[in-house]
């Protein structure tokens, strides 16, 4: 029973750790840097090392896909019109490609096939030569 109550606490904080990632991404994808999308380039790689590193530190699909629906939440919540009907991330073509690029970055990084490690056959290959 523990294992389950483990695996319900981890996914949890993926999902809340994933929803400030896409919260921060949000926020910060508009930022340009003359023309370069300084803001969305750097959300991205964010998001990305964070979702490669939870599925690669986890060996879980489950947890990544936690963390990326944190992820696309947050970024699908504050792009839209808010209570009072302020917009917090106007309609653009930059906050378009950030919510498509984090759902499909989410997919690519849940469906990536497992790791199998496969030991090298013995041979000339792998001895040691004194």
């Amino acid at each position: 029973m523990t294992s389950v109550w483990s695996r319900l606490g981890t996914w949890l904080v993926a999902f809340l750790v994933g929803g400030v990632y896409g919260l921060a991404g949000t926020i910060a994808h508009p930022y340009t840097w003359g023309w370069f999308p300084l803001g969305l380039v750097l959300g991205l790689i964010g998001c990305a090392a964070l979702l490669a590193s939870v599925r690669l530190l986890t060996s879980d699909r489950w947890t990544a896909l936690a963390c990326g629906v944190g992820m696309v939440a947050a970024a699908l919540v504050f792009s839209g019109p808010g209570p009072g009907g302020s917009v917090i991330v106007p309609e653009s073509t930059l906050a378009v490609v950030w919510v498509v690029a984090v759902q499909v970055l989410v997919g690519v990084v849940v469906v990536w096939p497992e790791a199998r490690h496969r030991p090298h056959p013995p041979g000339p290959a792998n001895r040691l030569v004194p």
